[in-house]
């Protein structure tokens, strides 16, 4: 720890001591230092990201690069109050058991065969995904412990097919999750960061205008993906009839839906319909979120200290607010201009599509250089998914390699396909 800690101090002091160019704010090129700095601390963790962030703010006040004023105006930013309330719902469905019964639905369903389980898995997935912005906490916290639970009851008996299979959903549920986290603003807790970011160069995305755009490329990799994982990872076990049983059998053992879960599935569908309908009615999505966060409280479903042990909503309140601040006042004090102003002649001959296509490719492979979805936005999927998900021991490093490197093309193809047609359609370009 203490070796990455003084990396990441080395970083900032070697950016700091890099000649400023004269038409670059002293200010800002500080403040590009410590922003610097505390990005590599989050990628190379010698401290949790909500630590890191405190020692940026407490590096830019040393400093006298912002006032006390500037530094702590990040936490005032609408979009990260929309996504701590949505960690609230996160937490709302796994306590209520709502996501839990969810999934046994869905497995009674369609689980007569391994593909069918997979199907019911990553659809669990995706019903959970616009209000839930962790992807720990659906895929490892809801999704990944029925499948465990279906692994020990409906796979049978031969070990080595029971693997085979076993890895097949794993690879399933966990590619499908990259396709929902990417598919609504709340689905994954970096993507409200890719708007704030977008918003200090007056591009506006909505809740709804990032859904609509993702809907369509979004629900055909959900389609194709598991098909695609089924084909490259293909299972021992073809049928699971006892899987449909099983999920029977929990649903009895959960009994009626409770009051709370009523409450907790009413009150989402209600947010949801209201941040589709956000614009028509000029009711912003943070007050949709914040309204039904207190109904949550109101009703009982959840408590105040349910939300205060919470934390993973309250470190990202700590390190989101931290990086909104810094990119903010890296494009209020002129340095983002002043980088656009030196890169954009590089790119003056080349069309925009294939620059797009060129840049796409490069941020998507870089993220095989990064533990954490978020540091690979902020530099420009926290780490836990694919410890619980990996670290389970079902799928070995090769396979899990393979997969990821064909599902990405295929992934990609779509985007790329499906995805600019359908934005041609919206008028995006």
């Amino acid at each position: 720890m203490k070796a990455r800690l003084a990396l990441v101090f080395i970083i900032g002091i070697l950016v700091w001591s890099l000649p400023r160019p004269q038409a670059v704010d002293p200010r800002a090129w500080r403040l590009l230092a410590i922003f610097v700095a505390t990005l590599g601390g989050i990628i190379a963790k010698p401290l949790p990201m909500g630590a890191m962030a405190l020692t940026g703010i407490a590096a830019a006040l040393v400093t006298r690069t912002l006032t006390i004023t500037e530094a702590l105006s990040g936490f005032s930013n609408v979009t990260l109050w929309l996504v701590v309330c949505a960690f609230f719902f996160a937490a709302g469905f796994i306590k209520t058991g709502l996501g839990a019964r969810i999934a046994y639905l869905l497995v009674s369903w369609f689980g007569r065969s391994t593909l069918g389980l997979g199907y019911s898995l990553v659809a669990t997935d995706l019903i959970l995904a616009p209000a839930t912005p962790s992807n720990t906490a659906r895929a490892a916290g809801v999704v990944f412990p029925i499948l465990q639970s279906i692994s020990r009851t409906a796979l049978g008996t031969d070990p080595v097919k029971g693997r085979q299979t076993i890895a097949f959903l794993v690879l399933a549920v966990y590619q499908g999750t990259v396709i929902t986290s990417a598919m609504f603003i709340t689905s994954m807790v970096a993507n409200p960061l890719v708007v704030q970011l977008a918003a200090a160069q007056n591009i506006a995305i909505t809740w709804t205008s990032w859904a609509t755009a993702a809907i369509v490329p979004g629900l055909v990799s959900v389609l194709v993906i598991p098909l695609v994982v089924y084909a490259v990872c293909p299972p021992g076990i073809v049928r699971t009839p006892e899987a449909p049983a099983m999920a029977k059998a929990c649903l009895a053992g959960l009994g009626p839906m409770s009051r709370s879960e009523k409450l907790m599935g009413m009150i989402s569908i209600v947010m949801i319909v209201l941040w589709i309908l956000g614009t028509a009615l000029n009711l912003d999505p943070t007050s949709t979120a914040l309204l039904a966060a207190a109904a949550l409280l109101l009703t009982g479903v959840l408590t105040w200290d349910d939300l205060c042990r919470e934390h993973r909503a309250w470190d990202t309140f700590i390190w989101f607010g931290t990086l909104v601040m810094m990119a903010t006042f890296l494009g209020q004090l002129g340095l983002i201009q002043w980088f656009s102003d030196k890169v954009a002649p590089a790119f003056s001959g080349i069309g925009w599509i294939p620059g797009m296509l060129g840049l796409s490719l490069t941020y998507f492979y870089t993220h095989y250089f990064f533990a954490s979805m978020t540091a690979h936005v902020s530099a420009m999927y926290a780490p836990f998914l694919a410890v619980a998900m990996f670290g389970s021991g079902h799928v070995p490093l090769g396979t899990w390699w393979k997969t990821g490197l064909v599902v990405s093309a295929v992934n990609i193809a779509i985007w790329l396909s499906v995805g600019a047609a359908w934005w041609k359609v919206l008028g995006l370009w």
